[in-house]
């Protein structure tokens, strides 16, 4: 992750208010005859003083502000409490995966504006490494859609070889036991359907897909690649769009860096997310209900 030092502070508009300094995670910044000074050696770049001052004296160069093609943004930070809680509660409860889509494409324009949305998601040490992978075209999806498939075939022949399965088994390696229980026969009905054409299981024919994933560089790159993944989501709701994340096809990468090769991503990057993106053919009346949950608060010692 590159930790070069990216402020700049203009002492000629600096007011010593000392914000900065409370604010900086990597303490890079003091106070020097009462101005903020670079002080420190690495930095994460996270653009808190820039944020935080008053007086606009403090620049981070390596950041650039974010601008959208398909809405105007409000720039104006919004303080914590002045939001409206029971509106962002709504989206988020009213957002579903959508499994009907219709043969509209999305313009590559929305596409664009979800990646830079996702970048707006927190990430382990600011280190910012998501990767974006965006298959704006059915037909890319259908392409894509044949190496998972042919990949989930394959498995599915070993699975329901009772020899290999239960010889795999003994020594210890239950996956295709597992796989063969859990998922074998709805796994052939999915293969049987999209060689045939008859019915997509897999991306339940959405238009575009966007795959989100990170460098091996960042220190949580799971965490970075879902919580970009929620962003992307909960705004291509708001935008009228609908969204599924396709777990098939992250294990498929996951065990055949063949196919992670053929979409371009390198040796040192790895998906988490793969999110299939439509104009959705359904329509919900009521937000969600959840399970109920129980909430633990542990006697520490």
């Amino acid at each position: 992750m590159e930790n070069k030092i990216n402020t700049i502070i203009d002492s000629a508009k600096c007011i010593g208010c000392g914000k900065c300094v409370m604010v900086c995670p990597s303490e890079i910044i003091s106070m020097v005859d009462g101005k903020a000074t670079i002080t420190g050696k690495t930095s994460i770049n996270c653009g808190h003083c820039e944020q935080v001052c008053p007086v606009d004296a403090i620049k981070v160069t390596s950041l650039t502000e974010l601008s959208f093609e398909t809405f105007d943004a409000d720039t104006n930070c919004l303080p914590p409490g002045e939001s409206d809680t029971s509106q962002l509660v709504r989206l988020m409860a009213s957002r579903r995966s959508c499994r009907n889509y219709t043969d509209q494409t999305v313009d590559r324009s929305m596409l664009e504006d979800l990646v830079k949305v996702g970048t707006t998601a927190p990430s382990g040490t600011n280190c910012q490494e998501w990767n974006f992978t965006i298959l704006p075209e059915r037909k890319d999806v259908v392409v894509y859609g044949n190496y998972i498939v042919d990949f989930f075939h394959k498995i599915n022949k070993l699975a329901n070889n009772s020899l290999f399965r239960n010889t795999m088994s003994f020594f210890g390696k239950k996956d295709f036991k597992i796989f063969y229980h859990n998922y074998s026969s709805f796994i052939g009905k999915a293969v049987s359907n999209w060689y045939s054409g008859e019915h997509d299981y897999l991306f339940y024919g959405a238009p575009a897909l966007i795959i989100v994933g990170c460098s091996d560089a960042c220190s949580m790159p799971m965490d970075d690649a879902l919580l970009a993944s929620q962003n992307i989501q909960l705004a291509a709701h708001s935008m009228g769009l609908g969204t599924c994340l396709i777990g098939f096809a992250v294990k498929a990468m996951d065990h055949d860096r063949k196919i992670c090769a053929k979409i371009g991503v390198k040796p040192s990057e790895k998906y988490y997310s793969v999110i299939a993106v439509g104009w959705p053919d359904e329509q919900y009346k009521h937000v969600c209900n959840r399970k109920a949950v129980s909430p633990r608060y542990p006697v520490l010692t």
